[in-house]
């Protein structure tokens, strides 16, 4: 598809092809990584260890921040590039990109540093016991330390390519990545490894398959420059206009700090988790990443969403970009509202295929089981209003309002959910502590309806 046909999709084909031709292989992309991540705890479950599931648990949230800081200069630059394109000022965009690039690797490398150097501290933290201390190091080590580079540099590109119109480009080498770290798991951990190295193998694994899908994009890239506003050369990256850089960073910073703050909520509710035990801690772990399904999706669609909303807002076109929002918000909130319909039911098999009830664990990886089970019910409740947030927010980042958006994710995070978290808990005990999600979502998502709204009534005006 040439350049032409490219602008035709984000100017003048139908809402609904449109939003499908962008969404549906981000929504690919999205799932096959789910699946890929929710693959590690598979895979360690059965070993009915519940201490290697806690141990990941653990560790997610430090691996999860890579994701904050691939959303820095990719949905910042990809906005931006998006943006450019729709004012038809093709060579600033080549520098938003290459800008983009560079930026990437230098604050993977230091990020890669500041957790080697601080990794005990870190862990001690986060929950970490002395059951599962040793298992998040080995898991940390390699898909942090050793790993953050080829995860960030990987979510930037395809961010870009996505936002220049290559969603598909970008959906294969996500989704190859989490292919062949489907297929290396076992091999990793149950092959080639002897007992007792599980979670090093699963960690081993997926530091390989980023390596490959790293690998795939950076050569996507080069290969669609010619055509597309994208470009790897540091010296387009040293021409970028400061006005430019100033919006990369008005859109990226609170974009990544929506993140991070997310993740820096799930060190607090694994913390609090921890006090109620492993085993409970081992079972959240199980649910954030069986919730993550329609998150993923809905993701998917926010995502081929953004240079929509983007590139019409830019050429002045809002009739258009309002068409999208709307259309992208109806078909998000059936897809949560069906969502929670089937974790009621299948919460329980959900949640037993992820431990082993065999060995000599078996007794407490029922435990974890009957935890897992009541808390994904519970947590479910709160999908719509997550899908709100999360809508509010991209459409917030794709109209370059920073401001808002960094604005809601401080309050969604900090002024809501953490407290929400420390009050239930106190009032209600673990029970309450799961709920808390549903309650501060909730707060979050009216708070960002009225930013958006807020924000669309200026344009009006």
């Amino acid at each position: 598809m040439n350049k032409t046909s490219k602008e035709e999709l984000f100017r003048s084909v139908p809402v609904p092809r449109a939003l499908a031709s962008m969404a549906i292989p981000t929504i690919i992309s999205q799932l096959i990584n789910l699946i890929y991540n929710v693959v590690d705890t598979f895979f360690i479950g059965r070993t009915g260890n519940s201490y290697m599931v806690a141990s990941v648990t653990v560790a997610f949230s430090v691996f999860m921040m890579t994701i904050a800081m691939g959303n820095l200069f990719g949905i910042g630059g990809g906005s931006l590039l998006a943006r450019l394109m729709g004012q038809g000022r093709t060579e600033d965009a080549r520098k938003v990109s290459a800008f983009s690039f560079y930026g990437a690797i230098a604050i993977s490398l230091a990020y890669s540093l500041l957790i080697g150097l601080f990794l005990d501290p870190i862990l001690r933290v986060l929950g970490a016991s002395e059951a599962t201390m040793d298992y998040a190091r080995q898991y940390l080590w390699m898909t942090v330390i050793l790993g953050t580079l080829p995860v960030v540099l990987s979510a930037v590109c395809g961010h870009l390519l996505r936002n220049a119109g290559y969603s598909r480009q970008a959906s294969l080498g996500l989704s190859g990545g989490g292919i062949l770290n489907i297929a290396l798991d076992p091999l990793f951990m149950f092959v080639l490894l002897p007992s007792g190295w599980e979670v090093f193998g699963a960690a081993l694994a997926t530091l390989l398959s980023n390596i490959a899908a790293c690998v795939y994009m950076l050569v996507m890239v080069k290969k669609v420059s010619g055509t597309a506003p994208l470009s790897m050369s540091l010296s387009q990256a040293r021409a970028i206009r400061p006005e430019d850089r100033k919006g990369v960073f008005a859109v990226g910073v609170p974009s990544a700090l929506l993140n991070a703050l997310f993740d820096v909520a799930n060190v607090f509710l694994n913390a609090l988790m921890a006090a109620h035990g492993d085993l409970a801690l081992a079972a959240i772990g199980i649910v954030m990443k069986t919730e993550r399904l329609p998150n993923a999706v809905n993701i998917g669609i926010c995502q081929g969403m953004l240079p929509i909303v983007a590139y019409n807002f830019s050429s002045g076109d809002r009739e258009r970009m309002e068409s999208v929002i709307r259309f992208a918000r109806r078909i998000g909130l059936a897809i949560s509202l069906f969502s929670i319909l089937f974790f009621q039911l299948c919460a329980a098999p959900i949640c037993r295929f992820f431990m082993s009830t065999s060995g000599s664990h078996a007794e407490q990886a029922l435990e974890t089981i009957a935890f897992a089970t009541t808390f994904l019910r519970i947590r479910s409740f709160a999908s719509p209003v997550q899908f709100m947030n999360f809508h509010s927010s991209y459409c917030l980042q794709a109209m370059g309002d920073g401001r808002d958006t960094l604005l809601h994710s401080v309050v969604r995070q900090l002024v809501f959910y953490i407290p929400f978290m420390f009050l239930f808990d106190r009032l209600f005990g673990v029970t309450g502590l799961v709920c808390a999600v549903i309650a501060g979502e909730g707060c979050g998502a009216v708070f960002a309806l009225w930013l958006l709204r807020r924000w669309l009534k200026k344009l009006e005006k």
